[in-house]
């Protein structure tokens, strides 16, 4: 394993810090971390994606949603929480929102009689479609240093710790 990465297992010496530049912290242990350095990056993106998300007075987790349903004619509130790793309580609510500024509707499912599908109205579809298109030149752009091949290996690395080696 190389040194730069290697978690430190044991606590640090007094004088750790010694060879560090004047005023800069002693990190190396947290940035060692995948979930330090994950959380960093996630709220890198998600800062720059909120900037994007204001104009439609979405936040992360509204766009989110959203876009699963947009992108799912007919998903089950069920299938959403699943997919979002959303309870459904706080479905209800994202739910109720999007509903009242008339981008999310409920009708029957058209498979499942004792379930309700959602769908995109057209104001909701034309929101996401712009919001999606946003979000895409943030996660695209300049702001991530990455080329092609490193954002897909980055995505499949990702999602192999949060979805296990099936990812």
């Amino acid at each position: 394993m190389n040194d730069a990465v290697r978690p430190a297992l044991s606590a640090p010496s007094i004088d750790a810090a010694a060879d560090l530049p004047p005023g800069r912290l002693d990190t190396r242990f947290l940035e060692s971390l995948i979930g330090y350095n994950a959380r960093r990056a996630a709220l890198t993106m998600i800062g720059h994606a909120l900037q994007r998300l204001a104009p439609y007075g979405l936040r992360v987790v509204d766009f989110s949603v959203l876009t699963v349903i947009a992108h799912n004619p007919g998903v089950t509130s069920r299938q959403v929480c699943a997919a979002l790793d959303i309870l459904p309580p706080n479905l209800v609510g994202l739910l109720r929102g999007l509903e009242q500024r008339g981008w999310v509707e409920k009708r029957e499912h058209p498979t499942d009689r004792r379930a309700q599908g959602l769908y995109v109205t057209p104001a909701g579809a034309e929101v996401q479609a712009r919001a999606q298109a946003d979000i895409a030149a943030v996660e695209h752009g300049p702001l991530t240093h990455l080329d092609a091949d490193e954002r897909t290996t980055l995505i499949r690395l990702l999602r192999k710790v949060y979805q296990g080696p099936q990812a």
